[in-house]
């Protein structure tokens, strides 16, 4: 019986890169891969993987692994019950605990060097332990051969010793953190013989570096060249994603084993997510008062155009009937300038307000509390506070680049994110019609159809097996 094997190390890399509240890759990856479980189980069929670096493959975790470090990272400041942790988890909380003080007083341009270097030896005290655990299975295992020669040579890795030809290997998220992840995945293939599936977010580094960092654009290119031609499934989280991917590498001359397949996305928040109490632990603008835009603040997301946006509209209309403006997110990269001219205005006199780090509750009572959602992004994959905004039945003012209309449909309206006198217009217009406003608000209650995360996986796992076997081949709970 063929498995699906399914890599989760971003999830936990990103956790300990200073613990900060998940991105929409981490989001995705966890709402599809809890789909997955949810439908198919997390037994023997569906497993879930590490990267054990020092001997360069894969090590086997608990799906309870995974759901603790999501938990930590959404629950932040809400009264739950943990699900529990195992040791390597404890370890590595500890890590992050001892962290966040330390980055909190350093210049932004050394946080990220520290992190890696911090992660780096963290990395290397966990290689030496597998090492001395390597060391001691294998002379257990030499003592038992000599009593035994007849024995079968057993490795000690769940990975190595069950993956078989024909199995799966799923990387539904950031892989790109690990530093020479193609050269991994062919030797894992040559190995094993698995198959390999990638789900694609964008390649906003390969399209537009100006938003990154350039040593990231560089690595990323690498790795996009490296797996593109190794992966016998491609995804991708939008037909927007997909047609770029397929155009970079006909650019590049890259030979792809199988078209990249567009499968539908959840709609936001999975249901306990969204049953989130209203509740939260910091003090929030009062319902009706504010308009909301959620998204990490860097360069790419377009605050800038938003702040111009709201410093025409205090010109233009009575400060009484300008909205508050609330930035819902950290403060990410490439965004200094902006920081320093929001303070030198006192955040335009307190009309723009920013809630960094929100957690799941605080989250929920921000969308429920909005008149409407904006989202100006230049460039997308795809657009999950676009649908979180719907899932709340709130109206959303978005920009109409790559993927954002197939997010927003015939329910959000639009502006180019570029033209800043089209998005005043727009945005004024939904402020000052509240009766148009509040028609809309109908409209969505009456015609909005959430995707469950549900679809989202049996079309990604559907996929995999019509590749799998023969047509009227019967199929088992496995792919």
């Amino acid at each position: 019986m063929t498995r699906l094997w399914i890599d989760v190390e971003d999830i936990f890399a990103f956790a300990l890169h200073g613990g900060r509240r998940p991105t929409g890759i981490q989001r995705l990856s966890f709402e599809l891969c809890k789909a997955i479980v949810a439908r198919y189980g997390s037994g023997d069929a569906i497993r879930f993987l590490r990267h054990d670096r020092l001997r360069g493959t894969f090590t086997r975790i608990p799906w309870t692994e995974v759901e603790t470090v999501f938990f930590e990272l959404t629950q932040s400041g809400q009264r739950a019950e943990r699900p529990p942790r195992s040791l390597r988890l404890v370890a590595e909380h500890k890590l992050r605990g001892a962290l966040r003080p330390l980055a909190g007083r350093l210049p932004q341009e050394l946080r990220a060097p520290l992190v890696r270097m911090l992660t780096s030896q963290f990395n290397a005290l966990a290689a030496f332990a597998a090492l001395v655990r390597a060391v001691v299975c294998l002379s257990v295992r030499r003592l038992w051969r000599r009593k035994r020669r007849n024995e079968p040579v057993v490795e000690d890795s769940t990975f190595t010793r069950d993956a078989t030809a024909g199995d799966v290997l799923l990387i539904p998220g950031a892989a790109f953190v690990h530093t020479d992840y193609p050269a991994l995945i062919a030797r894992t293939q040559r190995e094993f013989g698995v198959r390999v599936a990638l789900l694609l977010y964008d390649i906003i580094p390969v399209r537009r570096p100006e938003f990154v960092d350039r040593v990231h654009a560089e690595t990323f290119r690498a790795w996009l060249d490296g797996m593109l031609p190794l992966c016998d499934h491609l995804f991708a989280i939008s037909r927007s994603a997909a047609a770029e991917a397929e155009d970079h590498a006909r650019r590049d001359g890259l030979v792809l084993r199988d078209r990249v397949r567009p499968i539908p996305i959840g709609s936001g928040f999975s249901t306990d997510l969204a049953a989130a109490p209203a509740t939260a632990s910091v003090t929030l603008p009062a319902a009706g008062t504010y308009v909301l835009f959620v998204s990490t603040i860097e360069a790419r997301k377009n605050h800038g155009l938003l702040v111009r946006v709201w410093r025409r509209l205090l010109d233009e209309l009575p400060r009484d009937q300008v909205p508050a403006l609330v930035f819902a997110g950290h403060v990410g990269w490439m965004v200094e300038d902006l920081m320093q001219q929001l303070r030198n205005t006192n955040f335009l006199d307190g009309r723009i307000l920013l809630v960094s780090h929100p957690n799941d509750a605080e989250l929920a009572a921000l969308y429920r509390g909005c008149l409407f959602t904006v989202f100006p992004s230049l460039y997308e994959g795809w657009g999950l506070p676009v649908t979180e905004s719907l899932t709340f039945g709130k109206p959303c003012v978005i920009s109409n680049a790559t993927s954002l209309p197939e997010a927003g449909g015939r329910l959000a309206r639009y502006f180019d994110p570029e033209n800043i006198a089209e998005a005043t217009r727009v945005i004024r217009e939904t402020i000052e019609d509240r009766a148009a406003l509040a028609a809309w608000e109908q409209r969505i209650a009456s015609e909005f159809s959430p995707v469950a995360w549900d679809v989202s996986a049996q079309a990604l796992i559907g996929a995999l097996r019509s590749r799998a076997a023969p047509q009227g081949v019967a199929q088992t709970a496995s792919v």
